[in-house]
Parts: C-alpha cells; sequence; structure tokens
C-alpha cells in the first residue's frame, strides 16, 4: 500500500470521527425535525377542527333519520331530503371513469416505459402528461363542454339534456384523472427491478412475455393503489360536473324510465348535492343536511382508500 493511500485513509478516518463527535452539538437537525413536526401536529389540528365541526353539525340529521338519510332521495322537504341519488350518480360516473381511464390509462404507461424509445419525442410525451395531471379541474370541464357533450350528442345519446348528460360527465371525469393514471402506472412499473427483466431474457422469454407474466405482477401493488386514489378523486369533484350542466337543483328523477333515459336525462353527483345544499336559503338544508352529505361522502372515500389499501397487500402477498 503506497504512503499517498495510507494518507488518505487517515484523513478519511479522521474525518469521519470529527463528523461523530461533532454531530451531536449541531442544531440544525434538530431544528428542521422541530419545524416538520409543527407543521404535522398544526395539519392534523386543522383536520380534526374540521371533522369534528362537520360531525357535529351532521349528528341531529344523523341520529334522527338514521340510514333513510341514505336510501331516500332528492326532495324540496328537509325532512325527508336524502342523498340515494346523487351515490347513484357517482357511483355510475366513476364506473365509467373506471371503464375508460383504467386500460387507456395502464397500457399508455407500459407502452412508455417498457416499448417507447428513450427520444426526444418519448421524453415530450411523458413531460405533457405530467403537466396534464397539474391542470386545474374546471378547465377539463370546460374540454367536456366543449368536446364532449356535442360528441355525445353527435352519436345520439343526447337525450333530453342536448348531451349534458352522465355520459359526457363520465368521459369528462376519465379525462381528468387518466394522466394521473399514466403516472402512477409509470412509477410502478419503473420500480421493478431491472434484473426481474433480465431474468426472464435470460430464460428465452418474449419481451411480452416478460412484462406479463414478471413486469405487471411486481407493479400491480403500486397500480392498483394508484387507480383507486384516482377513483376516489373522480368521485368527489365537483368543477367539472358543474361546467357541464349536472342538476344543482331539485329534479324529480324518472320513476319508471328505461336505463338509456337515465343515462342520457338529468343527473346528478353527491359531491354537487353538498354543494347544492350549502347554498340553499333554507336553514336545515345548509346546516344539518350539508354536513350529513360530506359524511356520506367522507365514508365513501374512506372505503374506497380502504379497498385501495387492501388490493395493494393482497397484491403484494400474491405475487
Amino acid at each position: 500500500m503506497s504512503i499517498t493511500t495510507r494518507s488518505n485513509k487517515e484523513a478519511t478516518r479522521r474525518e469521519v470521527d470529527r463528523a461523530i463527535r461533532s454531530g451531536g452539538g449541531d442544531w440544525r437537525p434538530l431544528a428542521f425535525q422541530g419545524l416538520l413536526l409543527l407543521a404535522l401536529i398544526t395539519s392534523f389540528g386543522i383536520l380534526v377542527v374540521l371533522l369534528t365541526d362537520i360531525v357535529t353539525n351532521a349528528w341531529p340529521t344523523i341520529q334522527a333519520r338514521g340510514f333513510s338519510f341514505v336510501t331516500d332521495g332528492l326532495s324540496l322537504n328537509p325532512e325527508t331530503a336524502g342523498v340515494f341519488t346523487g351515490i347513484i350518480g357517482s357511483v355510475i360516473i366513476a364506473s365509467i371513469v373506471a371503464l375508460l381511464a383504467f386500460p387507456i390509462g395502464i397500457s399508455a404507461a407500459v407502452y412508455l416505459e417498457e416499448y417507447a424509445p428513450d427520444n426526444r419525442r418519448t421524453r415530450f410525451v411523458d413531460t405533457t402528461v405530467r403537466n396534464l395531471a397539474g391542470v386545474p379541474s374546471i378547465v377539463y370541464g370546460l374540454l367536456g363542454l366543449a368536446m364532449f357533450v356535442p360528441l355525445v350528442r353527435m352519436i345520439g345519446l343526447g337525450g333530453s339534456t342536448g348531451g349534458k348528460n352522465i355520459l359526457a360527465a363520465g368521459i369528462t371525469m376519465a379525462a381528468l384523472v387518466l394522466p394521473i393514471v399514466i403516472i402512477t402506472s409509470i412509477e410502478a412499473i419503473r420500480s421493478v427491478p431491472a434484473t426481474i427483466r433480465e431474468a426472464g431474457f435470460g430464460v428465452g422469454a418474449t419481451q411480452w412475455e416478460v412484462i406479463r407474466s414478471h413486469v405487471m405482477p411486481s407493479a400491480l401493488p403500486g397500480i392498483l393503489t394508484g387507480t383507486v386514489l384516482t377513483l376516489a378523486r373522480a368521485f368527489g369533484e365537483t368543477a367539472p360536473l358543474l361546467v357541464i350542466g349536472v342538476a344543482t337543483g331539485y329534479f324529480a328523477p324518472a320513476g319508471d324510465a328505461s336505463i338509456l333515459d337515465r343515462l342520457t336525462g338529468p343527473y346528478t353527483a353527491l359531491p354537487v348535492i353538498v354543494f347544492s345544499w350549502s347554498r340553499q336559503t333554507q336553514a336545515a338544508f345548509a346546516d344539518t343536511l350539508a354536513p350529513a352529505a360530506i359524511v356520506v361522502l367522507l365514508i365513501v372515500l374512506f372505503l374506497l382508500n380502504g379497498a385501495a389499501i387492501w388490493l395493494r397487500n393482497r397484491a403484494e402477498k400474491r405475487w
């Protein structure tokens, strides 16, 4: 071993010893940790205050109505008004989002990460998708009004609303969450170690076989988590629906209408009901019914988040 190498090792050892001995007296890491803890406590405190206020205002309605508040439909009478119509509308919109955004988004992510060459055009597409994920939701509402509403009307599904129906709303919400689905799927696929791909190629598997049998099963927990969370975001969005023409006031759902008439007729959604009731002049709607609807919306979102955690854990155990 040369003299220079020994001297470098000695210098490195002295620096490490000095850093270890002096590390306990540095207050900056502790101050940074304190700021992070303070931010966490502040955020959690605000959340607790908001939830406490909402539950407190909603409790009289929940106590008096019970589960009937969930099963009753819209009404002008605050004593009989419920959120069932909004839940059905939100479930239909979420189903359309799942049917459109998830297959397209996951397929696009697989292509961009596994098949597309690493060139300027691919990087431009990737940057564009990430920028679209940050576009305000109201912009997607304008996109739906200008593109998807005429599209629904052109294919003969405009109905009595002239295309401003739940089909156009579902397509718009699918476009809203599509960039997020692509990004989360790309990150999940990218997190799969390269050794898994190399092992598949080493035994003579084709690229499609490696993706199908090795990459996608390994990335499935992350993909499922991302897709379910984006579905929860679509479930809670309001602004795009208001632009498209969702019913914010009372309307009588057709009792004996066909499925096609229900899909092409007036509709509403659970977040829109919260928005509408909070603007009512009657105190019962704004003070008690709107908080109760918020509680129902939060429960649905918690269930979706719980489903995401369950699916992720199940996929991790399976694969």
